[in-house]
């Protein structure tokens, strides 16, 4: 017996969960419209060979330091803070590359603000042009104070608009085990940390490490914005970064595995391991990052070399405060992670720098 027939919707076979395609100016428009100034550049490669040079044990002296707001979402208040940043990068530059956190793009357990490029009104509208023109308008005044910057990446068509103004960056712990943020790695021009996976895993991080440092082609887009195949070398500037997990990963421990690992997957790599000192390794507390400092501190006079330094959730306030559509925020206090406040942090950079 033949079944019977049913006559299907009209319905297109592709895009029906789709709003709409909003496009967005290219990436060279847009650089055209923002541009670096040669110092700033020359500011941003010598960061990134200062930063080369303790990876692969050519300066042993000097610590890393990656500092700032857990994510940017004032501007005005983030120059402020690079304001103050740079009288300590200053006064510590013979024991410290100091580099500010300048975190645009934030990935979400499972929804929430996502970041400045992505939402740059914080009103939900999700202006990603004015965004991506927003962030690179506030690196460009960071990098002119003299502090260069650090961040996550995240899209991976994001670099095109603003990697040319980063120092270093970070693959995060959700996106550490992701074949496309591997491969977006792979073609960065600047050093690269790989976050431990958010359970405490390390073979993430590890496998990153390894799999950033090939040759890889992917699909991405070119300046003019155009659909391409991207080839890329392969990116040898590369690290681990311990953030902990369920538990602490910061431990003398903790450290000695990582970087026997590290070393066997790429033994030219010699200061492979970066501590952070906020999220699992704080156990989520602000006010431990000082605490997760000093022991590691305390693990480099004990002749721990593999240690590079540290990534800081820092502020011009304490704490953090709940970010709700229409709800005015308080001046200088994160709305994502709690960070340290500025006075603690100004201290605690002494303090690094003097041990």
């Amino acid at each position: 017996m033949t079944p019977p027939t049913r006559e299907l919707p009209e319905l297109p076979v592709e895009n029906t969960n789709l709003a709409a395609f909003l496009p967005l100016p290219p990436p060279r428009t847009v650089k055209a419209e923002l541009p670096a100034p040669a110092k700033m550049l020359e500011l941003v490669l010598r960061t990134r060979q200062e930063i080369r040079d303790a990876l692969f044990g050519s300066d042993t002296r000097r610590t890393v330091v990656v500092v700032g707001p857990c994510s940017i979402h004032d501007p005005e208040a983030a120059v402020e803070y690079a304001a103050r940043l740079a009288k300590v990068r200053e006064a510590t530059r013979d024991r410290l590359i100091l580099i500010m956190r300048a975190y645009f793009e934030k990935p979400r357990t499972t929804v929430g603000w996502k970041g400045l490029i992505n939402d740059p009104h914080l009103d939900g509208s999700c202006d990603i042009a004015t965004g991506l023109r927003r962030a690179r308008h506030t690196l460009l005044a960071i990098n002119a104070l003299g502090v260069p910057c650090g961040s996550e990446m995240l899209d991976p068509i994001t670099p095109q608009y603003v990697a040319d103004l980063s120092s270093w960056a970070s693959i995060g712990a959700r996106t550490t085990e992701s074949q496309t943020h591997r491969e977006m790695a792979s073609g960065l021009s600047m050093p690269i940390g790989f976050k431990n996976a958010t359970d405490g895993s390390l073979d993430p991080a590890i496998n990153a490490l390894i799999s950033a440092g090939h040759a890889h082609h992917f699909l991405g887009i070119n300046a003019d914005g155009v659909t391409s195949v991207v080839q890329t070398r392969g990116n040898p500037d590369r690290h681990v970064v311990l953030r902990g997990g369920p538990s602490p990963n910061y431990g003398p421990d903790d450290v000695r595995q990582a970087a026997e690992r590290v070393a066997a997957a790429e033994p030219r790599l010699v200061r492979s391991i970066m501590v952070d000192t906020s999220h699992g390794n704080s156990m989520k507390d602000w006010r431990r990052q000082p605490e997760v400092c000093r022991a590691v501190l305390e693990q480099i006079r004990a002749g721990q070399r593999a240690l590079l330094g540290f990534l800081i959730e820092s502020n011009l306030e304490p704490g953090r405060q709940d970010w709700t559509k229409g709800v005015t925020l308080a001046r200088g206090v994160s709305i994502t992670d709690g960070c340290l406040g500025w006075p603690e942090t100004e201290a605690l950079l002494y303090e690094i720098a003097q041990q």
